[in-house]
């Protein structure tokens, strides 16, 4: 929060400055005593806003298009300091819009933004989407949430409540504002599916009392309040449910397959596979993810939508795949299956083609490269 007002009142210090001037001849009536003190805290902003160490007045930036105000969108993405929100940012940024990321740090990461933080066109507000917050914006990209078993099972009653109260706060702003909403909801609604690939319409197979139904039956009541809100609101919204991801910024130890292998095989140390390791799954480079993302907000479907890689991979292949990228000796150690683990994944995409003009554009393979050159 401190953050933001240091930004707001440098910004807009002239507005602030006046406003300060009138409530104090108010109250005191002494035009001197008054001006000296405007000019000691006209003084203190400019210093303590060329000091700070998270604003740089003579930061250079990333070129973003300019837009005029008719075509300029205000954009408000919770959860944009973790590792998918932080792309997604990075790609609106550059296109010119108006960025609010709203994130309490849990699981995201501030150097995934920092890069941004000091431009007109960028705020960020720490926050936790459990609480409500009032906030002008045209669309709402709602990504809160942790998204690895490690995160989210660690305090499965905050997941829950992230994906509820946090959930529903956004609704109900995005109900206030008329603004759009984009829930990222995730591939772990159809649980361990019986079909294969999984269709939007397939209903799942979840435990709803197992360790991972605090975020699996999370997403699923999310999405089922997105529902009541437009039907009952007339809220406009988008559900994007999200398959396995990875790329850059990613974090070494978030506990998920792709990251662990890469820091494992880096290591040296052995590839750590739970069960036979012929469960399946599929991957996606997260700058297609956030195509998708982009390309789902700014269409008028709003039923959901897989967004995912549909080629299929064991865990066994993925491991032998960075094993060879790697270059490393490590060898792959099989450890007891963990309950309610999927054994297949794979999106049917069909909708996202049809509706969206989407499909991946990136091979696993390159994205493995890219994302171990780039974060390890």
């Amino acid at each position: 929060m401190l953050m933001v007002l240091l930004w707001r009142a440098h910004y807009h210090k002239e507005d602030f400055l006046l406003k300060k001037c009138r409530k104090d001849l108010v109250t005191t009536g002494d035009f001197e005593k008054v001006k000296q003190k405007l000019e000691e805290m006209n003084t203190w902003l400019n210093r303590a806003f060329k000091e700070t160490s998270f604003i740089n007045v003579n930061k250079v930036f990333e070129p973003v298009k300019k837009r005029d105000i008719s075509s300029r969108k205000r954009i408000l993405i919770t959860g944009g300091a973790g590792f998918v929100g932080s792309h997604l940012v990075d790609v609106l940024m550059k296109d010119g819009h108006e960025i609010y990321v709203m994130d309490n740090f849990y699981t995201g990461r501030r150097c995934n933004i920092e890069h941004w933080i000091g431009h007109p066109n960028f705020a960020l507000l720490h926050h936790d989407v459990t609480e409500p917050y009032l906030l002008e914006v045209d669309q709402i990209y709602h990504l809160a949430c942790p998204a690895s078993p490690t995160h989210y099972q660690y305090n499965p009653i905050k997941t829950i409540k992230t994906n509820t109260l946090g959930t529903m706060n956004m609704l109900g702003l995005a109900r206030r504002i008329k603004a759009t909403m984009l829930l990222a909801s995730s591939s772990e609604v159809y649980g361990d599916p019986v079909q294969h690939p999984q269709k939007e319409t397939y209903w799942g197979n979840v435990n709803p009392i197992g360790p991972r139904a605090c975020y699996d039956e999370g997403k699923r009541i999310s999405e089922t309040l997105c529902y009541s809100y437009y039907s009952q609101e007339n809220v406009s919204i988008r559900v994007a449910r999200i398959f396995n991801s990875f790329g850059p910024r990613m974090h070494p130890n978030d506990g998920r397959v792709v990251s662990n292998f890469i820091a494992q095989a880096i290591k040296g140390e052995h590839l750590t596979i739970y069960g036979d390791g012929k469960q399946t799954r599929s991957f996606q480079y997260v700058k297609d993810l956030v195509r998708g993302l982009i390309a789902l907000m700014n269409s008028n479907y709003s039923l959901p939508v897989n967004l995912g890689n549909p080629d299929e991979y064991t865990i066994v292949q993925l491991a032998s795949y960075i094993i060879d990228i790697t270059r490393s000796n490590s060898s792959i150690q099989f450890l007891p299956k963990v309950k309610d683990d999927p054994q297949r994944r794979r999106p049917d995409i069909t909708v996202a083609k049809t509706y969206l003009n989407w499909k991946p554009e990136w091979e696993v393979k390159k994205g493995l490269q890219e994302t171990i050159n780039t974060n390890f």
